[in-house]
């Protein structure tokens, strides 16, 4: 009998660590109905010299509001991309309670880099308040990649406490009721739950998220509903109270699979090897914690209208929320940035600012300083780095952009992380952070820019590394490898010319909301969700796109 699809003369990688084989790949109803050679169907995708691999499962995505605007998910659905977990860091839109999307959407603004806007009109606010009917507002819609979402802290706190939830500890009734929130969450089909201890995390008018106002105590209550359970994956971000001493034996109490996010190389620091030390000790020990680990370095390009790299700093934080006028007086102000240049120093125990890591990306009226570093500029004016930015912003109305490097300089350390066993390919933040980066091309990076020009692993085992792994992780037992009888969902590529592409600059959001997209990757053929070919020869396909044909994943 015909399939409905025969993807013919590729070099089958299917996703296990196995050698590749060529074979043709056979789909029918959107499941894999054969492997082998010579087989027939309705339509043929040619993928001689190519190989093909599972779709590739990007753990941690934002998408949680893009999904009712952006569909097809790009840029992710350019790369690969098939399945996406979003709700990462604590912060899913739902739960919400009605008079609470403002205060949520000031959140996602200030810690996501969401317009506030674009949210504002490209979310169907009015069709869900609690987690399930979230996933049932997903579905009614569709979506062309398969999505799943975990249940956040942050969401759960506002949607019990209100704006209290900023500033206080939660008594033992609200924690009872959060704690019913979250099994709700879990019942109704979440992923898992997610948190965020991180002291990068601040969000309306600069205050911590609501999820870094609670204790451990809070914390291992609300995974109470996970514990031992059959499904579900906790994912944080240690740091403030949350020890990763603290991440071990909160992991053996709830026996699910925890990640956190994430373990970035510094330069000249190789403090990931000792981390991975205790991380591989504690997995000798049976404990399933997994670092995740990224093969971009961690670069966003950032304004004075929302400084994100220097928010943590209080004389920043304190801008959060503000107007443009107001910012702008006190960009302008002397004794403001006295205080702010004594921050950046490291006063008050604020973190100092590496001013050696920023340049000028952009500027509409100074182009001739792009990619130059503050720090030259600064010696040239004999100023501060400081000066140097708020100066040329000011210049430019806010408008000039600036290269702020975080982490994962290391090429080294990068290459060393990569492969390792007990690590999970993460932190792509594809949906966030929009007008600051674009890590959503991760899977065609890795594979062009690492596997082939760097040989950092066998081919292989980066195809394993991007999708077995991750759906074994997360309970995906219906993806993730190349098996007859699974769901089809498959990737063709040249690994002789795989690249992520450039980025660039698109106003394409509601309310003109602008982000960085990779929409023009090198060597992606072929992409299939449940069958239905989303990209074909090298081009999205509008036909396979508009049919939507991802699923809801409630596990």
């Amino acid at each position: 009998m015909s399939a409905d699809v025969v993807i013919r003369g590729g070099t089958v990688i299917d996703g296990t660590g196995s050698p590749g084989q060529v074979a043709d790949v056979a789909v029918t109803d959107g499941r894999i109905s054969e492997i082998g050679m010579g087989l027939s169907g309705s339509r043929v995708l040619d993928a001689t010299g190519q190989v093909v691999t599972p779709g590739f499962i990007d753990i941690h995505t934002h998408y949680d509001a893009q999904v009712f605007w952006d569909p097809s998910l790009t840029p992710s659905s350019f790369h690969g991309v098939t399945t996406v977990v979003a709700g990462n860091c604590g912060f899913s839109i739902a739960p919400v309670q009605p008079d609470g999307v403002a205060l949520l959407g000031r959140t996602l603004q200030h810690v996501e880099d969401m317009s506030f806007d674009t949210l504002s009109v490209g979310v169907p606010w009015d069709e869900f308040q609690t987690f399930p009917q979230y996933l049932d507002a997903v579905a009614r819609r569709g979506t062309a990649l398969n999505f799943s979402c975990y249940v956040g802290h942050t969401a759960v706190r506002m949607y019990v406490m209100g704006d209290d939830a900023y500033e206080r500890a939660a008594t033992p009734d609200e924690i009872a009721r959060m704690q019913s929130v979250v099994a709700e969450a879990m019942a109704g089909g979440a992923i898992g739950f997610a948190s965020s201890a991180s002291p990068t995390h601040n969000g309306d008018s600069g205050r911590p998220v609501p999820s870094r106002v609670a204790d451990l105590q809070e914390l291992r209550a609300l995974l109470q509903p996970l514990r031992h359970g059959t499904r579900g994956v906790v994912a944080l971000l240690p740091g403030g109270v949350i020890s990763h001493d603290e991440v071990f034996e909160l992991q053996r109490e709830i026996g699910r699979p925890f990640t956190w996010t994430a373990l970035l190389t510094v330069r000249d620091y190789p403090y990931h090897e000792k981390v991975m030390a205790d991380h591989d000790a504690a997995w000798a020990d049976g404990i399933e914690v997994w670092p995740q680990v990224s093969c971009r370095p961690l670069v966003f390009q950032m304004n004075l209208l929302e400084p994100f790299t220097l928010n943590m700093r209080p004389m920043f934080a304190a801008l959060m929320g503000k107007s443009r006028e107001e910012r702008l007086a006190a960009y302008r102000d002397p004794s403001w940035r006295e205080k702010a240049l004594a921050e950046a120093a490291g006063a008050g125990g604020a973190i100092p600012v590496n001013w050696a890591n920023i340049s000028v990306a952009s500027s509409g009226v100074h182009p001739e300083l792009a990619d130059r570093p503050v720090v030259a500029l600064a010696e040239e004016r004999g100023c501060s780095p400081l000066d140097v930015v708020l100066d040329i912003s000011l210049d430019d109305d806010l408008g000039t952009r600036f290269w702020s490097v975080l982490a994962n300089n290391d090429d080294e350390g990068i290459a060393w992380l990569l492969p390792r066993d007990n690590v999970l390919l993460g932190l792509a933040d594809s949906g966030a952070h929009v007008s600051q980066l674009c890590d959503a091309c991760f899977s065609t990076d890795l594979l062009g820019n690492w596997v082939r020009g760097r040989g950092v692993m066998p081919l292989e085992r980066a195809i394993h590394k991007l999708t077995g792994e991750p759906a074994q992780v997360y309970g995906l037992a219906d993806r993730g490898t190349v098996t007859v009888g699974k769901a089809a969902d498959l990737c063709v590529f040249d690994p002789e010319t795989i690249a992520p592409g450039p980025l660039r600059r698109v106003y394409d959001f509601p309310a003109n909301g602008e982000r960085l997209t990779a929409d023009a990757p090198i060597g992606v053929t072929h992409t299939l969700v449940n069958g239905v070919p989303i990209r074909v020869d090298g081009a999205s396909s509008d036909e396979g796109l508009a049919a939507r044909p991802g699923e809801v994943l409630r596990r």
